[in-house]
């Protein structure tokens, strides 16, 4: 074999070796658009609520405390409620006793079973320890913007300035109602069956399916009097 076709087999040998080890990485590893430099996150933290113990049960003003601290953990997006009871408490069984009227309120309310959790903290014997009701919430947690500038004239090798897309994500970040869709979206809700089979029955006889069109939403221009 002359020397210019071993040559010519070992460059082969070689591209084909390169092909084959050198693909596209599987995720990029720096920034290569303004929205990927920042991240909108959601740092959890703990609703609480304190109840004095009561023999009688529930005060009134305990029952509006309920209604205004269920109101919040609607809009916080639900979730599992905890409520603990004083163990080993001055007075156990009062203690028992307003628990489960705190759950009993609770599923008059419209919780579900399945997001209330009971259980029970150590007291010492402590007079007048408290039944806590507690959820978890989530906060959004927005960028700091404008710490980091470069001359944003000059950039050698074409690179995402590294403050771009800050004010974005955390305007984003401000403006989001539920924070913990950041976490976990949140569940879809059931469709509407009776409009889904309408919506088909249009369709199946060639009818027009869409909303019929309102005047407000018209993007006419009005006049102007000069």
């Amino acid at each position: 074999m002359s020397s210019l076709l071993k040559t010519s087999v070992v460059l082969a040998a070689l591209c084909l070796s390169a092909c084959a080890t050198n693909r596209a990485p599987d995720r990029l590893t720096e920034a290569r658009t303004p929205t990927e430099h920042f991240k909108a996150t959601a740092a959890a933290q703990a609703e609480t609520l304190a109840l004095a113990v009561h023999a009688q049960g529930l005060s009134s003003n305990q029952a509006d405390a309920l209604i205004a601290f269920l109101d919040t953990w609607r809009d916080a997006g639900g979730g599992a409620i905890t409520i603990q009871t004083p163990a080993a408490g001055a007075d156990p069984s009062s203690a028992y006793r307003a628990g489960e009227a705190t759950r009993s309120f609770l599923l008059g309310q419209g919780v579900s079973p399945s997001l209330i959790v009971m259980t029970g903290y150590d007291a010492a014997a402590e007079a007048g320890a408290p039944v806590r009701i507690a959820y978890t919430s989530y906060q959004a947690v927005v960028p700091r913007c404008g710490l980091q500038w470069t001359n944003i004239s000059h950039s050698s090798r074409n690179e995402v300035q590294p403050n771009f897309g800050c004010a974005v994500t955390a305007n984003m970040a401000a403006q989001i109602a539920n924070p913990a869709d950041l976490v976990q979206p949140a569940d879809l809700g059931p469709s509407d069956a009776q409009r889904r089979v309408f919506a088909l029955d249009k369709y199946r006889k060639g009818e027009v399916t869409s909303s019929a069109a309102d005047d407000q939403a018209k993007g006419t221009v009005s006049s102007v009097a000069k």
